[in-house]
């Protein structure tokens, strides 16, 4: 980050307040992102307890290959580097895989403690 000597006072208003509007634009999009990343992994917990229940592994490398793929193309197409996407996706894939495990581990050991 670079720094300046201009105080916000020496800044045309018009300036100021079209980084206003344009930080507020960014607020609700990251506000849009929390969200929707939040409905994401309300549907990956899903896929993890049926995985847990089903025995399935908590990784599906196939689908993750598939998904960086469609993630990079998406990507180009809106003109964003599709290697930020794809290490965007990465971490993603890493935290939902954590979660899996996590769900697998504690349905295995909810089958394995005996009744009361």
């Amino acid at each position: 980050m670079t720094t300046s000597n201009t105080t916000t006072g020496d800044v045309d208003p018009a300036v100021r307040e079209e980084l206003a509007r344009l930080r507020d634009s960014i607020d609700n999009i990251d506000a849009a992102v929390v969200h929707m990343l939040a409905e994401r992994f309300k549907c990956t917990q899903q896929v993890g307890h049926l995985k847990a229940v089903h025995r399935l592994p908590p990784a599906d490398p196939d689908r993750e290959g598939r998904q960086i793929a469609r993630l990079r193309a998406l990507a180009e197409s809106a003109k964003l580097d599709p290697g930020f996407a794809e290490k965007f996706l990465n971490f993603i894939i890493a935290e939902v895989i954590r979660h899996h495990e996590r769900i697998a581990e504690d349905t295995e050991n909810a089958t394995a403690s005996p009744a009361d």
